[in-house]
């Protein structure tokens, strides 16, 4: 079972610095498109250096890529803030609560939509992506596992992972129809019905 620990300061300042970077880069990337937005560029308006930059991302692409890690380290951190004696389901719910943020705000929603969009432009960037959101998948199903057996349920191998897998399955219905009712209602109303789908016994 694993054991939570605080996380170190220098981990916390180094994911604070790249979350910096990679909000300030965002907003270049909108106003300049990525192909004309450099690394100097970046540096500069996050008023570092470019030897600094290459400290938290080793590339630009690196850069783009990264913020599905942060994503990752932020829905991670959601779960594990939850009651230990809440429901799991109910708990990954409120887990995503994080991505109204990304999806209800306007100006941030355009922001992810850009990022997403110089993903899917590249082949190599959408391949890193794809291991990069398996990744995601992987660090919730090890804690979906974990409060399973708090709850002194009996857990099979595939358990854990087939419902994060629905749960990921409930964000994106839910954000598809959203954006095809052309927002008529928040999204969160969405993303309830999807999940209201699925009960998991625990």
């Amino acid at each position: 079972m694993t054991t939570e620990t605080p996380e170190p300061m220098r981990d916390r300042t180094r994911r604070l610095a790249q979350m910096e970077l990679t909000n300030v880069a965002q907003e270049l990337f909108l106003e300049r498109g990525y192909e004309d937005t450099t690394v100097d560029q970046i540096a500069a308006a996050a008023g570092m250096s470019r030897r600094t930059f290459f400290r938290y991302f080793p590339s630009k692409d690196d850069l783009v890529i990264g913020k599905y890690d942060l994503f990752g380290d932020r829905l991670a951190d959601a779960f594990d803030a939850r009651p230990h004696d809440e429901p799991v389901w109910q708990s990954l719910r409120r887990t995503f609560d994080i991505t109204l943020e990304y999806v209800q705000d306007e100006r941030q929603r355009a922001r992810s939509d850009a990022m997403d969009r110089i993903v899917e432009s590249s082949a190599q960037l959408n391949a890193r992506y794809l291991q990069k959101m398996q990744r995601i998948q992987e660090i919730l199903v090890g804690r979906v596992a974990d409060r399973l057996a708090l709850h002194g349920l009996s857990i099979a191998g595939a358990q854990p992972a087939a419902i994060i897998g629905a749960a990921f399955a409930c964000l994106q219905a839910a954000r598809s129809t959203w954006l095809q009712s052309e927002q008529q209602r928040p999204f969160s109303d969405y993303l309830d019905e999807a999940m209201s789908v699925f009960r998991v016994i625990d």
